[in-house]
């Protein structure tokens, strides 16, 4: 395996949770929130919630010096329920 196929699937396997939770955020949302004419489409909130996920875990990597701790995580779901919530327009 070349030195290129090696960074990129450490880069898929560091994102994956990110945007396999921003997914299932948005999917979830449009299943359980009643739908608000003004909210953005479902790859808008999929894109919006995966670039906040790719945020706070490059942040949890910065703060403690390695992936995968479970305080990173915690961060991920919390800011992903906060970004969904924001985008689905809950507050009205």
């Amino acid at each position: 395996m070349s030195v290129a196929h090696l960074l990129s699937l450490s880069l898929l396997n560091f994102v994956a949770p990110a945007l396999f939770l921003a997914l299932a955020l948005a999917l979830a949302a449009r299943w359980m929130l009643p739908r608000d004419a003004g909210a953005p489409g479902l790859w808008v909130q999929v894109g919006l919630n995966a670039v906040a996920g790719v945020a706070v875990l490059a942040i949890g990597l910065w703060v403690f010096g390695r992936d995968g701790r479970m305080a990173s995580y915690v961060a991920l779901v919390g800011v992903g329920a906060s970004a969904q919530w924001a985008l689905s327009r809950s507050w009205k």
